[in-house]
């Protein structure tokens, strides 16, 4: 059995927990999907979008099925979304920053999600 005081001087390396750190954020960063990586073309007019400070509200127009992702002028990352004929979606707004919405884009929703 270890006693405590070493347990913490093996806890108590600021290098080496700094070390530990920095490759577990770049790990993740290289895990974490890219929004511009997975979105495609475009999508088609019948999506439209409204946007407010808190909130971009998408509304599928369209007689078929869509995925779409919500472009921002400062490159805000939002989540692919699959939404029905006739149904809508909600995604984080753009803030007070002076960031807005620059379009739609379709996308793929299993490259966003990790699968």
């Amino acid at each position: 059995m270890r006693s405590m005081s070493n347990l913490m001087k093996r806890g108590s390396h600021p290098a080496t927990l700094a070390a530990v750190t920095a490759a577990g954020l770049l790990v993740a960063l290289a895990a974490a999907p890219s929004a511009s990586a997975a979105t495609e073309s475009a999508a088609p007019e019948c999506v439209q979008y409204s946007q407010s400070w808190r909130y971009t509200d998408v509304f599928n127009g369209c007689g078929e099925t869509v995925a779409v992702t919500v472009e921002y002028t400062n490159g805000q990352w939002a989540p692919c979304r699959v939404i029905q004929p006739g149904q809508s979606a909600t995604f984080a707004g753009y803030g007070t920053d002076g960031n807005y919405v620059t379009g739609l884009r379709t996308c793929d929703p299993a490259a966003t999600s990790g699968a």
